[in-house]
């Protein structure tokens, strides 16, 4: 698990005092792992992420207050209704999405961010890079999917 010096390395970065990225910074495996850096890199690509996902949604809204689809033909309202329930679904995942958002920045806040929730192994910097939402290493994940596989079988 975290120590308790990268806790307060955390908790430093959660107040404001983000370290300044350099341009097309990325973390490396050469360096400590989670450290003010890395943390602050991690941060920010997820708030970014999370306010692209709320820019959408309100895209989406402007949309739906546009008013009734208005097609005259039976085929194309049918189509505009599929399409419009195709898109409120990836809002509504969308939606849950932001909340694990939230809460992989609360973990970087209380320090945990980066470490296995089952194993309290660090997860690999590429994983996170592709998932920055992850809360488990690819070996963790892999067991949990099997277990749920077995118990969804039985």
């Amino acid at each position: 698990m975290a120590s308790s010096a990268k806790k307060a390395s955390a908790k430093n970065s959660a107040n404001g005092s983000d370290p300044v990225l350099p341009d097309g910074y990325e973390p490396s495996e050469d360096e400590e792992f989670m450290n003010e850096r890395q943390l602050a890199f991690f941060k920010e690509a997820l708030k970014k992420w999370k306010q692209e996902i709320i820019d959408e949604s309100k895209e989406t809204l402007a949309h739906l207050q546009d008013g009734p689809i208005q097609e005259a033909d039976l085929n194309d309202r049918a189509s505009s209704e599929t399409d419009w329930g195709l898109e409120l679904r990836t809002r509504d995942r969308q939606r849950k999405l932001t909340s694990k958002i939230d809460a992989a920045l609360r973990r970087i806040e209380d320090g945990e961010y980066g470490y296995c929730q089952v194993t309290g192994e660090p997860i690999s910097l590429d994983r996170l890079k592709a998932r920055p939402i992850a809360t488990m290493t690819v070996e963790a994940q892999e067991a949990h999917e099997r277990n749920e596989k077995i118990s969804r079988d039985q």
